[in-house]
């Protein structure tokens, strides 16, 4: 079951001439084979791979604050995809590869296992009616399987604005043996200096919501 629903967004010029012009570069074709990272990206750097992008100001940010890194975005709304290549053009950011993509799927079928250094998942669809709570995406399946592909000591960092999810995250990687909660506490965390501040973080903070970040390291 999907964590989404496709909205039909209209791309703007200049969204559908970056997809056309920097796509090739930094595009992921659709395909079933598994991605070679160090061909894919020329060179060895950790890979962090962003969950869920939208339209890609934090990737960018965190991109150009660590060149050192790579970044591996998965997104299925092709406006968001546009505005992330606009973005990467502008600034001359080279350390980000896009797929436009089932993010569960093409993890499955992709990225090879124990090769992550960090996966980013910020404000996800929470879903908040109780018969919709089946298609929220941090679930232990997909924990799992996020699990498989990060190496050991990586870190997976959550983020949301809805309370009922962030326990409902929180109760789920209680349930794993693949992670250690970072949190002194034992619940959430202080938000880390390398996570911007997103616009669907200000429109929850507006609206009154508390954001809540949560680190596990893989073990």
């Amino acid at each position: 079951m999907r964590s989404f629903v496709l909205r039909g967004g209209r791309l703007t010029a200049g969204q559908s001439r970056a997809l056309r012009e920097f796509w090739p570069q930094f595009g992921i074709d659709k395909n079933e084979s598994l991605l070679d990272l160090r061909t894919l990206f020329g060179n060895d750097a950790p890979v962090i791979m962003e969950i869920g992008f939208g339209n890609g100001d934090a990737t960018w940010q965190m991109a150009q604050a660590c060149p050192d890194e790579n970044y591996l975005g998965v997104e299925v709304h092709q406006p968001g995809v546009g505005h992330l290549l606009l973005k990467m053009k502008e600034y001359g950011i080279t350390n980000i590869r896009i797929a436009n993509d089932d993010a569960v799927e093409f993890i499955r079928a992709r990225v090879p296992e124990e090769s992550l250094a960090g996966v980013r998942i910020y404000f996800p669809d929470p879903w908040p009616k109780k018969r919709h709570y089946k298609r929220r995406l941090i679930q232990p399946a997909f924990i799992k399987l996020l699990a498989s592909r990060m190496r050991l000591g990586a870190l997976l960092h959550l983020a949301t604005d809805w309370e009922a999810y962030a326990e409902h995250m929180l109760e789920a990687m209680k349930s794993s043996n693949d992670f250690v909660n970072l949190s002194p506490s034992g619940d959430f965390c202080e938000q880390p200096d390398w996570r911007p501040q997103t616009k669907y973080e200000k429109r929850g903070e507006c609206l009154g919501h508390r954001v809540r970040d949560l680190l596990f390291k893989k073990i």
